[in-house]
């Protein structure tokens, strides 16, 4: 059966299209023609529209030991139209709106079932190279070779396949350049204020790294109605950039003299901040920010990633007499099928900022430059569009 090149009588069948491969760890992706497999029961196949480059892709890019794995089809923030489905499939159709996600929400398991936890037991997240209920990869190239999932999207291809447990359906009004911002760093940034540590109006928050999902912490924060957001950064323009996003103070820690960055946010906010982010990916910047959270009520939340085995080491004795809590959220706690329509509304009501964290766009050739930009630390969010327009 020959591939078909186009969605047009597509359905059933393999699609033969343009990804931009990632062969070699920390080379540059390499733009090919794939084939891509059609859905089997439970997954959807999506023609991408845009995608946006995170900090993870970099991340996974650059590393040479497993979960690393090669050749792989990175990108994980992205929007697309569903062009097939497969069996058992009946809350998405064809040519709807959707924003695959890495978090999956099956809404049949416990988790999935409460308002505690949005950690789905039945499809749990881990860096798998394959689709989560079969363990095999609906990528292959030319040759026949393999092409490994990355995060369950895979979304640096025209096409590709999702189960339909990370898939949400969207209102097709909404920008795609800025909607697909929802599909990881924006949506976990601002839900760690608002869902994971539930910042509450008039309150003290301390963010560690302004970097995009830092910045979207302060935007979660603003919304939420804290008084106080203070940042800290070694880079002394992300405070001109965080202002838009409501940072209100900022702290370099190359300039707080003899003092510990814990020492000076106690001292600015008379006790310690109610909560604090870690959203860098360093064990010494969570031990920091456990420093200086309130005692008796304070709330530390963990949304770097740092690497694999590292270990955070904190006197058990403050633990137990502080009352502070240290917690981790993935995906910012949101549930992703209930909570990104409704982020989504409060962009469309001119309440959430997207349009403030796009600062560059390029076409699908031009992803190399995206990952130029993001290591060199000039943009917050590259959106790449799939389109030759």
């Amino acid at each position: 059966m020959d591939p078909e090149k186009s969605s047009s009588g597509s359905r059933g069948k393999p699609i033969r299209c343009r990804a931009a491969v990632s062969r070699k760890p920390g080379e540059p992706l390499v733009m090919e023609e794939i084939i891509v497999a059609p859905p089997m029961p439970h997954e959807v196949r999506i023609r991408i529209i845009c995608t946006s480059l995170c900090h993870s892709d970099i991340i996974f890019w650059k590393m040479k030991d497993f979960p690393g794995i090669f050749p792989r089809i990175l990108g994980h923030e992205a929007i697309g139209i569903v062009e097939s489905v497969g069996e058992d499939v009946n809350e998405v159709t064809e040519g709807d709106t959707v924003i695959p996600t890495f978090m999956s929400q099956c809404g049949e398991c416990a988790d999935c079932r409460s308002t505690k936890s949005n950690l789905c037991t039945k499809l749990p997240f881990k860096v798998s190279p394959f689709m989560p209920r079969y363990d095999t990869s609906r990528f292959t190239d030319l040759n026949g070779e393999v092409l490994y999932h990355f995060l369950f999207v895979s979304s640096f291809t025209e096409y590709t396949v999702v189960d339909i447990a990370h898939v949400t359906k969207i209102d097709p009004a909404v920008t795609p350049s800025r909607a697909c911002l929802l599909g990881c760093g924006i949506s976990t940034g601002v839900g760690a204020a608002w869902r994971t540590a539930n910042v509450e109006e008039g309150s003290t928050v301390a963010i560690f790294g302004l970097g995009s999902i830092g910045l979207a912490v302060a935007e979660g924060a603003r919304l939420c109605g804290a008084t106080r957001i203070i940042g800290v950064d070694v880079n002394q323009q992300k405070f001109e950039i965080g202002k838009k996003f409501g940072l209100t103070d900022f702290v370099d820690p190359a300039n707080c003299e003899n003092k510990s960055v814990s020492e000076v946010i106690i001292e600015m906010t008379g006790g310690g901040a109610d909560y604090c982010f870690e959203c860098v990916g360093l064990a010494s910047l969570v031990q920091e920010a456990y420093a200086c959270c309130r005692k008796g009520w304070g709330k530390t939340v963990v949304l770097g990633v740092d690497k694999p085995g590292s270990q955070v080491s904190l006197p058990s004795g403050e633990i137990l007499h502080s009352g502070k809590n240290l917690m981790g959220s993935l995906f910012g706690g949101l549930k992703p099928k209930s909570d990104i329509p409704l982020l989504l509304n409060r962009y469309m009501d001119k309440e959430l900022q997207l349009d403030e964290f796009v600062t560059h766009e390029v076409r699908f050739e031009d992803i190399n430059k995206a990952f130029d930009l993001l290591i060199e630390g000039q943009c917050l969010r590259c959106v790449i569009s799939m389109c030759n327009e």
